[in-house]
């Protein structure tokens, strides 16, 4: 049958010699891949290829069939047109790295668009927005909420720690999951904000890659498969 959806790109990777995978999160259908049969062949066919560029926002009108793993995709459109995502580097770093924290989180396939709307929302704010050196820590903590492990906040103003692995602040430090410090103290700043206010928000680059592996623990402890984003380096360094 013929779906048309709104799409974000995830991934790409080679196939043979001249073919493309696409990883996508769909509106309409959740995570799903795509074979683009010999579009890396011509200069003509290449203009296909500049469409799935990490996180690009797409319309697909697709031949899909349930039990195939591989789907194909019959036309595309750009359904969001970003200024500055793909140029500017420093966005371009963080838009690397969710792109990788995505794929490995994002395993539904099934329709979800709350999840959709925020990640195409946020995503949209980074593309138009200035402050944005902690965009990918407070979209990641947000991220949780449609995950499934957001955390508990019900003695947030008191603890004096918090549970990586039960996701809950506590009164005392009872496990080697346990945030405490700087990182506890963002951790509430954070939970107590919107993408509009984060630039009152001010860290250096030690505090930020230290927050960040802590948030990337939290993930690993509740996604079965999640992986530390190789990427995550290249990220440290644009920011340091």
């Amino acid at each position: 049958m013929f779906i048309t959806t709104n799409a974000i790109v995830l991934s790409k990777l080679r196939f043979r010699d001249n073919d493309l995978i696409v990883k996508c999160y769909t509106q309409k259908q959740g995570v799903v891949s795509y074979l683009l049969k010999g579009v890396l062949s011509s200069k003509k066919s290449n203009k296909k290829v500049a469409y799935f560029q990490p996180l690009s926002q797409l319309q697909l009108n697709t031949d899909y069939k349930p039990n195939r793993s591989l789907q194909y995709i019959k036309d595309i459109k750009t359904d969001f047109l970003y200024a500055s995502l793909h140029t500017n580097i420093l966005k371009s770093a963080i838009v690397m790295f969710l792109a990788e924290v995505l794929s490995h989180a994002l395993q539904e396939e099934e329709q979800n668009d709350s999840l959709y709307s925020y990640i195409q929302t946020t995503l949209q704010w980074l593309d138009t927005n200035d402050s944005y050196s902690n965009f990918h820590l407070l979209f990641l903590i947000q991220l949780t909420k449609y995950l499934g492990f957001y955390p508990d906040q019900t003695d947030m103003e008191t603890a004096l720690c918090f549970n990586l692995y039960d996701g809950e602040f506590q009164e005392e430090s009872i496990s080697k999951y346990n945030v405490s410090g700087e990182n506890l103290t963002l951790l509430k700043q954070l939970l107590g904000t919107s993408f509009d206010d984060l630039d009152s928000i001010k860290i250096n680059a030690k505090q930020r890659q230290s927050f960040l592996a802590l948030i990337l623990v939290y993930f690993e402890l509740h996604l079965g498969n999640f992986k530390k984003p190789k990427s995550l380096q290249i990220l440290n360094d644009v920011f340091n």
